[in-house]
């Protein structure tokens, strides 16, 4: 197998990781603690989708920094497989999640003009959420873009 940028195993995959933690950790805990999120259900969506992306990429983050303590490979078939299933069933969740959170906030702010009206609702923290959401996003569609090659190069 071809040896990627962001491949399972190496320190570029490590890093990609943690960046989909973190901004998947972000992601989570604004929105989470922000007043009025469970008046939507994209808003909740987006925290079950977050947490599951959180959980998946810990995951893959630590059997990362086991593979590189140890200096194994992790281009195995198997694993490989179950990496491109798994980043793109988080990947096709988390998209949806902030699709659909992003056009609730864009129904609240422009086009009922509810944020003005309703100070109960944290709008501004509603949007970093979602913003966050697609920065996670992103880094999980590299390493999703990643794992299908290494399993299309097999």
């Amino acid at each position: 197998m071809k040896d990627l940028f962001g491949s399972p195993g190496k320190v570029s995959g490590l890093i990609l990781r943690m960046g989909q933690c973190f901004f998947a950790a972000a992601s989570l805990g604004v929105m989470a603690s922000a007043p009025g999120f469970s008046t939507a259900t994209a808003f909740c969506y987006l925290i079950a989708s977050m947490g599951l992306q959180l959980l998946w990429s810990f995951g893959l983050a630590c059997f990362d920094v086991h593979a590189l303590r140890l200096k194994r490979d992790l281009h195995n078939h198997v694993f490989v497989s179950l990496f491109v299933v798994g980043d793109w069933v988080t990947a096709t969740l988390s998209l949806a999640a902030a699709c659909s959170s992003a056009g609730v906030i864009i129904l609240l702010i422009k086009d009922t003009n509810f944020c003005k009206m309703e100070s109960k609702l944290s709008c501004d923290m509603f949007q970093i959420s979602v913003g966050l959401a697609f920065v996670s996003w992103f880094l999980l569609a590299i390493s999703s873009y990643v794992m299908f090659w290494l399993a299309a190069s097999a």
